[in-house]
């Protein structure tokens, strides 16, 4: 699906969850959400034919362990999920769940522990924080050969284009103009 759209509608706030629904956007990163109202929410997005991505660590009432990620796979059934956390991902490997592990790339010493944690965890895909940094973007395509996906801080089309050209597939962005670039 990130082949044919690479731009993802990134939902913080449930008040955009129908904006996302009816944009362009094949696939959505959801940023907010909590046990009770999780399962309708995947439910709601995999209804209207779009792919759904829960990230883990930003749901309310779930624990940051395997039981959650067991409770999600065999329950919620998410496309996938998208954590900071290297143990999660190895975990929701384990179970065949579909993993995008977020780096946030702060200085020179997060960029190194997070290629070294790519490395070591080898997710199917990396969400790279802030999404404005095409080097960056270069760099860590060229040190693990994972797929890439760049978000935080796109807000026009230039930075959508400078990600893609620096290698990366796909594109996260809560700024709703993106989402009809």
């Amino acid at each position: 699906m990130v082949q044919n759209n690479p731009i993802i509608a990134a939902v913080n706030s449930l008040d955009k969850l129908d904006k996302a629904i009816k944009s362009p956007c094949e696939i959505i990163f959801l940023l907010t959400g909590n046990i009770m109202n999780l399962k309708g929410i995947v439910e709601k997005v995999k209804n209207s034919d779009m792919s759904i991505y829960v990230h883990l660590d930003l749901m309310g009432g779930l624990s940051k362990d395997v039981s959650a990620i067991k409770y999600i796979g065999s329950n919620i059934k998410p496309d996938g999920i998208i954590t900071t956390k290297s143990n999660l991902v190895k975990y929701a490997k384990e179970q065949g769940i579909f993993t995008i592990q977020r780096l946030f790339i702060l200085d020179s010493l997060s960029l190194e522990t997070g290629v070294e944690s790519i490395i070591s965890t080898k997710p199917d895909a990396i969400e790279i924080l802030p999404g404005i940094m095409p080097k960056i973007t270069s760099l860590v395509h060229e040190k693990t050969r994972i797929p890439i996906i760049t978000g935080g801080l796109i807000k026009e089309k230039e930075d959508v284009i400078n990600s893609l050209n620096a290698g990366a597939i796909g594109i996260s962005t809560s700024t709703e103009k993106v989402w009809y670039v």
